[in-house]
């Protein structure tokens, strides 16, 4: 169905009036849910959108609704009090977290959503982690009082202990489980009673705080005091000398040490049933910050590794952004997701990308409602919009005026831990089944593709098994590619042991002018995570420097091709220490072939290890079958890290070769009678047992 043209009315609003932020937890933890309610709340949607019915306006992707789960961040424009509201709805799966990544690389603030009985679980721990790389701005909404097992007291505490932050009650819940009714506001002592009306719109504010809440809620505000008053000099001052400080005070400087991240406001509710998302709303305008809070960015000059570039971030300022996400939409071809920082872009004109140094023509804007839109002639800073021309800008490019650039940090994205083979169900259809998997590759940098030459199959990588899974599902709908495919491997990699040091000729005569090329490298392991470095010392022009190069890219053939067992090597240096040249038999090829072949030589000197991704495993299972699950994970080489009473039932946390995890979600409801429920996400690399390894060479 073709996305219909929505109107976002008022854009000219003030900067201190913007507010760019996301909703971010994980999985299961009712992020969509909420932002749903948000959509409503403000008057963006007519009618509440619902996951279990599949009409939810952020999950709009096919595969999204059947599932009920976010697969891809849905961006939108709403408006509440005045205040414009440019908000994105993440995914919580671990298989897409390139989708959080991008998106709190540009946004201002965050909500973030925990579940109430759950707790801080493994995603939630990657968000906040993310969201602390980039310095992001949080709150914290605790949602689900309204579930069995509902703990908001503990919930509040295992933020503090696991997250290392300092979450401040600004709303603290009246009853749980069923009993849960509504909130009270600590800032100015009243509760929010919900009535009958089951959208949420019908509540009553009143001074008279439950009994048995009371004690409670005067803890909280007492803490809720002491602790701002913590951040702030002159508010000390006040709470030292038994003063009073104002809730207009208190506001003002929660806005502060939430900027500054010393403190996380934090809130409760219920998203499914409607209860406590209005003050969150109110919480986004009063505690998180505008583009003018956050005053410039900083970032290098593209020429210039010393030099530092800053821009405030306001319209009259000279235009820089940033692209953050790649949309290939049926209707418009590319989009390209965009935060301008500073200045103003008008459709029509040209961009330049300071990373690829090229200039492109932006020939449309848009502004998105997850995958509708609503084109407009010009864009602001602070703006979060779609643009329509650019052919070459890729995720994380800097945009800039040309006569201006400013090169800004660009966004870093895991490895893939797991691959598998595909090929087209015709011969004819090869070449369309390159450029499918070239369009989704553009789209998801998380998403890897490469030919592997020996067997002439097409190798495709991602995050997990449900990544590929939902991007096959994606070829055969969107781009009607029907492919086979193969069962998924796990992405195994290679590494040296010790330095080594190795010696390679390349000669070859064929009558007339023949081949040189001779290198001479040593190699050394680097920590787990360091990658690849390659270091020239040749000194007296033994190799020219034409040939350098070309060594090198004879290094890096031979680690992607592999040493043991053809997976890539990785985590070494290389240094170019010497080697001879043939004035007229010398070229590129020899050059790059003698590379490879002391890389090679040099890598079995030192003695290959294989590497497989270990991942972090949370097993929630009744009581009476921990023990049970806890030795199903240990045959699995798995490593128990602990357990702990969630509820009724226990959560077992431990490490796992991913190579034993195929099929554990069938594995687990056999052992559990279909009541146990597992998370994993990739932690890191470790070696493979060497008895695991020379049974694998034999196959």
């Amino acid at each position: 169905m073709a996305a219909q043209p929505v109107k976002t009315s008022n854009r000219n609003v003030p900067l201190d009036k913007i507010r760019n932020f996301g909703v971010i937890a994980h999985i299961d933890s009712g992020k969509t849910t909420t932002s749903e309610r948000i959509l409503f709340y403000t008057g963006r949607t007519y009618k509440i959108g619902d996951i279990d019915e599949g009409n939810t306006q952020l999950d709009w992707m096919a595969q999204e609704r059947e599932r009920g789960i976010t697969i891809v961040s849905a961006a939108t424009t709403t408006f509440w009090k005045g205040f414009r509201f440019n908000l994105i709805d993440t995914p919580g799966h671990v298989d897409f977290t390139a989708e959080v990544e991008r998106s709190l690389r540009v946004l201002d603030g965050g909500v973030v959503v925990f579940d109430a009985e759950e707790g801080v679980q493994s995603q939630s721990e990657t968000v906040w982690r993310q969201a602390d790389k980039y310095k992001v701005p949080r709150l914290v909404f605790i949602n689900k009082m309204d579930k069995l097992g509902a703990d908001f007291e503990g919930t509040v505490q295992e933020i503090a202990d696991r997250l290392g932050c300092t979450p401040v009650v600004i709303t603290y819940p009246i009853g749980k489980e069923s009993e849960f009714t509504g909130v009270v506001h600590l800032l100015d002592m009243k509760a929010i009673i919900y009535d009958k009306k089951e959208d949420g719109t019908d509540y009553t504010i009143t001074d008279q705080i439950p009994e048995e809440i009371k004690a409670k809620v005067e803890e909280h505000r007492a803490k809720l005091i002491e602790r701002v008053a913590e951040t702030d000099d002159a508010l000390l001052e006040k709470f030292l000398s038994g003063s009073e400080i104002t809730s207009e005070e208190l506001k003002a400087a929660i806005r502060r040490a939430t900027i500054a991240y010393k403190i996380v406001p934090t809130f409760a509710g219920s998203s499914l049933r409607n209860k406590g998302i209005q003050p969150v709303l109110d919480a986004v305008i009063d505690f998180l910050p505008s583009p003018l809070d956050l005053a410039k960015i900083t970032g290098g000059h593209p020429h210039d590794e010393t030099k530092i570039e800053q821009r405030m971030l306001t319209p009259d300022e000279k235009f820089s952004a940033l692209a953050f996400k790649i949309q290939l939409d049926a209707h418009v071809g590319k989009l390209t997701y965009t935060r301008i920082y500073s200045g103003t872009l008008e459709s029509g004109s040209y961009i330049y990308n300071v990373n690829r140094q090229t200039s492109e023509r932006v020939s449309r804007i848009m502004l998105m409602h997850a995958n509708s839109r609503e084109e407009v002639d010009k864009a602001y800073a602070g703006e979060i919009v779609a643009l329509v021309g650019p052919k070459d800008t890729r995720t994380g490019d800097t945009l800039a005026d040309e006569n201006y650039p400013l090169l800004l940090e660009q966004i870093s994205f895991p490895d893939p831990v797991i691959s598998l083979a595909i090929e087209p169900k015709t011969k004819a259809d090869q070449e369309k089944l390159g450029l499918c998997l070239q369009r989704l590759a553009e789209e998801d940098p998380t998403f890897r593709v490469k030919m592997n030459h020996e067997t002439g199959q097409t190798i495709m990588s991602g995050m997990g098994e449900l990544h590929l899974e939902i991007l096959v599902d994606r070829m055969k709908r969107e781009m009607s590619m029907e492919a086979n495919v193969g069962k998924p491997q796990v992405a195994y990699k290679e590494t040296i042991q010790k330095p080594a040091r190795a010696e390679s000729k390349y000669i070859k005569q064929t009558g007339g002018r023949g081949q040189y090329g001779h290198c001479i490298i040593s190699v050394k392991p680097l920590a787990r995570g360091e990658g690849f470095k390659f270091i020239n010392v040749v000194k007296g022009g033994h190799i020219p420097n034409e040939y350098i190069g070309s060594v090198e890219k004879g290094v890096k053939e031979a680690m992607e091709k592999g040493v043991l067992l053809g997976f890539p090597v990785v985590d070494m240096e290389v240094t170019l220490e010497d080697g001879s040249y043939h004035e007229v038999d010398s070229s590129d090829i020899a050059f790059k072939i003698a590379g490879s072949m002391a890389l090679t030589d040099a890598a079995k000197k030192a003695g290959v290890a294989l590497l497989e991704p270990i991942m972090k495993l949370e097993v929630t299972v009744p009581d009476e079958f921990m023990g049970t699950v806890i030795g199903d994970i240990s045959s699995k080489r798995g490593k128990i890290l602990g357990s702990e009473k969630r509820g009724r039932a226990t959560q077992i946390k431990a490490y796992a070769p991913l190579a034993e995890l195929s099929g554990y979600a069938t594995s687990l409801r056999s052992l559990t009678q279909g009541r146990g429920i597992f998370y994993m996400e990739p932690s890191h690399y470790e070696e493979v047992p060497k008895s695991l390894v020379a049974s694998m060479q034999e196959k």
